[in-house]
């Protein structure tokens, strides 16, 4: 039983669909794959951070904050939608963006500026290493700054996805559609953490695999003690009893290809055959990499033919434009 719920503002289009990709299906001669449409949830092109940004703008402005704080990379989902909260709120945002300007203004980097986000580049860091130091300068400045941790996980963000498995339970009763695998891009581990607490709490039963995107410095066994300590910080959040273990996470690491944000030919025929067979964008960085995961499964028999797969879509089709020369 939950005894305390974050307070939660409306900032993305909710219930998200469900579709069949049933030519995809035939194609790969697999099992039934169906997909939940996180790229729809509205908020500057959608993505799966519009879920976790319903909790922590909502903590930010609890707290009195005027300008919001976050980072990540050039072509950051997580960036572009928290300054799109950020403007629909009327609160100035600070994007800290690893590297250097890029010499073409595209794709998420263009968005960023449009919503009206002051960027600062970081150099070498993507993953908001400077972002205390950029909120210790607000203060000095007479700002009320608030840090929204890179790719929101932390135990507020991850809320988003506790309560997107509640709607998704409550779309396959009304449906009478139930999946054996969730199948999605897992990177900074908000996502993850808050689907298998979600499933937990409210008895959505099925395998959750993050395909990870992010080739890791360390183990990836480092990477589930991670989601076991968000996880376990969410539960404690929304007061559960309830403790979860690192060998409870299930993390592929052999798709993250040469790293992050590198394009390899698994991603390219995944966005091609998604965009090709079904109508639908993926994007280079997070869902093109799960996807080519998730069909490289398929082909090696890693699922019965009877079994049903669900492919969640976190968004991301902004980037596509910042690797069209790649993609053409």
């Amino acid at each position: 039983m939950i005894h305390t719920l974050p307070h939660r503002i409306k900032l993305a289009c909710l219930p998200t669909p469900i579709h069949n990709l049933s030519r995809l299906s035939r194609y790969l001669g697999g099992p039934a794959i169906y997909i939940k449409r996180d790229d729809q949830t509205g908020l500057a092109f959608g993505g799966n951070k519009a879920r976790k940004l319903e909790f922590l703008i909502a903590d930010a402005e609890d707290r009195g904050a005027d300008t919001i704080i976050t980072g990540g990379a050039v072509q950051s989902n997580h960036c572009r939608q928290t300054a799109a909260a950020a403007a629909s709120r009327g609160l100035h945002c600070i994007v800290v963006l690893g590297g250097s300007p890029p010499t073409d203004s595209t794709g998420n980097y263009f968005l960023d500026a449009l919503l009206g986000a002051e960027i600062v580049w970081s150099s070498s860091g993507r993953k908001g290493e400077s972002l205390d130091d950029i909120g210790r300068e607000c203060v000095v400045e007479g700002k009320k700054p608030y840090i929204v941790p890179y790719g929101g996980s932390n135990a507020i963000g991850a809320c988003g996805y506790v309560f997107a498995m509640k709607e998704l339970g409550m779309q396959s009763r009304d449906l009478d559609l139930y999946f054996d695998y969730i199948v999605f891009a897992s990177s900074s581990g908000g996502t993850q953490a808050g689907m298998t607490v979600g499933a937990h709490l409210f008895g959505v039963q099925c395998d959750i695999v993050g395909i990870d995107v992010d080739k890791r410095t360390g183990d990836i066994l480092q990477y589930s003690a991670r989601l076991a300590e968000l996880s376990n910080s969410t539960a404690q959040l929304l007061k559960m009893d309830t403790t979860f273990e690192a060998k409870e996470f299930t993390v592929r690491s052999e798709y993250s290809g040469k790293g992050y944000a590198v394009l390899g030919e698994r991603e390219k025929e995944a966005i091609h055959l998604l965009a090709r067979s079904e109508g639908i964008l993926l994007d280079p960085v997070y869902t093109g990499k799960a996807m080519g995961g998730l069909i490289d499964l398929i082909r090696n028999r890693s699922f019965g033919t009877n079994e049903k797969i669900l492919f969640w879509h976190t968004g991301g089709a902004p980037a596509l434009f910042a690797y069209s020369h790649d993609l053409s």
